[in-house]
């Protein structure tokens, strides 16, 4: 039995330690927004917050988690949150949305370690993202809109 916090609150898990922290999110919390797409960290689907670092879930094993806060897509709060979702609304940015929590968490570390990204601070962020539907301009737009809404 670990114990981690997640989305702010201590969670005790039965898991293994190199259990990937995705299969505990989805499968034994219910926490079904962080997505499974290829379980080798080049997606983006599953991306969560370590702290305030992105990270594919997929390939974390929960006991790499340590003292640190996992916040997923259903715990997302703050500023830079709420910018990124009207953002997305206004601009219309989802078309399938399955890699779309995996897209918002990216930008939202993106925002919190730098307000005011270029287009390359951006690409840089994002690049661990697939959008299958090839989005990335809304994305892009997406995410310069909420750094300039905040």
């Amino acid at each position: 039995m670990l114990t981690i916090k997640i989305n702010g609150q201590d969670t005790a898990v039965n898991a293994e330690p190199d259990t990937p922290l995705l299969w505990v999110l989805r499968g034994e919390l219910k926490l079904v927004g962080t997505k499974y797409g290829c379980g080798q960290a080049l997606c983006g689907a599953c991306m969560v917050h370590l702290d305030d670092e992105a990270v594919h879930s997929c390939v974390t094993p929960v006991s790499a988690v340590g003292t640190r806060s996992v916040t997923t897509i259903e715990g997302l709060q703050g500023n830079e949150a709420d910018a990124l979702r009207h953002a997305w609304t206004d601009i219309d940015v989802v078309q399938c949305g399955y890699c779309q929590s995996g897209q918002i968490m990216s930008a939202c570390a993106l925002l919190k370690k730098t307000p005011q990204p270029t287009d390359a601070d951006v690409d840089a962020a994002m690049n661990g993202n697939i959008c299958r539907c090839g989005t990335y301009p809304r994305i892009r737009a997406a995410i310069h809109m909420a750094a300039g809404s905040r």
